[in-house]
């Protein structure tokens, strides 16, 4: 079933919703100063300060000798996945910023884990209706359109791996239909772009290409997403074209910084 389009709860509590982001960036990035917390959420050192420490209070978060904060043992990921997440964030923001620039819509970059697609960089539009930051937020890889650009790199074999009955045995109302999702995935690698509508959000519409590393191998997904409303097919074209653009420079930038 589709979801609503997401936007912020109408009683948001901004503390906690700081401690979240905080969390999230420590998480995908692994280091991170009290300095360099306080400008990403906008607040005072003083608050960041506070927010880190509620953190590694509850097992969120480190502090190491040099006061510097990284994932706690709840958050731990693999050292080699958050070093590669926090390349492709800090190389891919830059590009991100310019396509907003450039046509006015919220942009996104997404990695796979299994069958989940994780944003790992959002950067929002100017536009009064826009769809809001993404950054990490995980929705299933087959309802995002990042997420149709890595499954269309797996072979049959790996699919089927990846969606196998007995990972669903306690929610296979959550399992695509692979016949269909197949052949969705054989359009989505020829055309070298994805279309989601509808299918993560009700109401939201997203284009993305797939971002490559110097050898062919898609790293992750690039991609805008717009309200439904403002979407028009008669446009796709141009939005794949600017997106493209956008992703060979990033695989670009990448290639130097290996």
């Amino acid at each position: 079933m589709d979801k609503p389009l997401k936007t912020p709860p109408p009683y948001a509590i901004a503390s906690v919703d700081h401690a979240l982001r905080a969390a999230t960036m420590l998480q995908l990035e692994g280091a991170l100063t009290v300095s360099q917390v306080a400008e990403r959420l906008g607040v005072a050192r003083s608050t960041a300060h506070r927010l880190l420490a509620m953190l590694v209070y509850r097992d969120f978060a480190v502090r190491d000798e040099r006061r510097v904060y990284h994932a706690g043992p709840v958050l731990e990921l693999a050292t080699h996945s958050r070093s590669l997440v926090s390349r492709l964030r800090t190389a891919a923001l830059p590009h991100l910023h310019r396509v907003v620039d450039l046509l006015n819509e919220t942009a996104n970059l997404t990695i796979r884990t299994g069958d989940t697609a994780r944003f790992i960089a959002s950067v929002e539009c100017h536009q009064s209706l826009r769809v809001g930051s993404r950054e990490g937020m995980v929705f299933p890889a087959h309802r995002t359109t990042g997420g149709l650009l890595l499954l269309a790199e797996l072979s049959e074999e790996e699919l089927a791996e990846v969606y196998a009955p007995e990972r669903y045995r306690d929610r296979p109302q959550d399992r695509p239909d692979l016949g269909r999702l197949s052949k969705e995935l054989k359009g989505v690698l020829k055309g070298g772009f994805a279309v989601n509508r509808n299918r993560s959000e009700r109401g939201l519409v997203a284009v993305g290409v797939p971002v490559r590393d110097h050898g062919g191998k898609t790293l992750a997904g690039l991609s805008i997403s717009m309200p439904g409303i403002r979407y028009d097919p008669h446009d796709l074209q141009s939005l794949v074209g600017t997106l493209q653009a956008a992703a060979r420079a990033l695989g670009a930038d990448l290639a130097t910084t290996t």
